[in-house]
């Protein structure tokens, strides 16, 4: 058995099955616990710029990747077209970027206030270094080997595909450059520690705020004690 089967079949069947017992156990049993946590009260200016740069960027270089691992074909239709291919290059490659600075931010604000450093746990900064990896891995990816959205359909969806389908196949990512195969072994340490970080609140998605009836707010008001004398 070589690392290659190690990292890329015995790894994966591994954390998925340990990421979605562990999130169910969470919700189940543990439900207050599945928040992001927010320190905003402590510092919002740069919790602004970095999380609205960071979340953005990420879902929709993440939507990218899943439109490639659902409709691979479409990907290579588009990018028969040389000026389609390079526009979405260089959209991906943009989208990365803009995360990836978020992601600075938000990492320069744990480490510079004193107010967020203090409420940080070993968790926070494990997730934060993993998403850190999986961004600047994927913008050097990006930028160092070309075309990645037409070779991705080739090499990564049907090795995925051989994952879901129990029919593993790790020989497809045995000859990837060690950068890539970086970006994707550090993806399923993400996948791991998921349920056990802040991270989990992803599946919390807030769709009962579509069809739930609006909230009313009414503010009591406490006469001033000089009129509540007199009356």
């Amino acid at each position: 058995m070589n690392w290659n089967t190690i990292l890329f079949l015995l790894v994966p069947y591994a954390v998925v099955p340990l990421a979605v017992v562990a999130s169910a156990y969470r919700l189940l049993y543990r439900p207050y616990t599945v928040s992001s946590l927010s320190s905003q009260i402590l510092e919002s200016r740069k919790l602004f710029w970095g999380s609205i740069s960071f979340h953005y960027g990420l879902v929709l270089v993440l939507t990218g990747h899943l439109v490639a691992l659902l409709l691979p074909r479409t990907i290579t239709l588009w990018n028969a077209e040389p000026m389609r291919l390079y526009l979405l290059e260089a959209t991906g490659l943009a989208l990365g970027l803009w995360a990836l600075a978020g992601g600075a931010v938000l990492a320069w604000r744990r480490y510079s206030d004193p107010r967020v450093r203090a409420v940080t746990k070993p968790a926070d900064v494990l997730v934060l270094v993993l998403l850190v990896i999986s961004m600047v891995t994927g913008v050097l990816t990006a930028t160092l080997y070309s075309f990645g959205s037409s070779w991705f359909t080739a090499v990564f969806t049907p090795y995925l595909w051989s994952l879901a389908t129990l029919r593993p196949r790790p020989d497809l990512v045995a000859d990837l450059p060690w950068l890539v195969k970086l970006h994707a072994f550090n993806f399923f340490l993400l996948v791991a520690t998921f349920p056990f970080t802040r991270l989990v609140h992803i599946v919390t998605l807030p769709l009962g705020y579509l069809y739930r009836p609006w909230q009313l707010v009414i503010w009591v008001r406490r006469p001033p004690r000089d009129s509540a004398a007199r009356r």
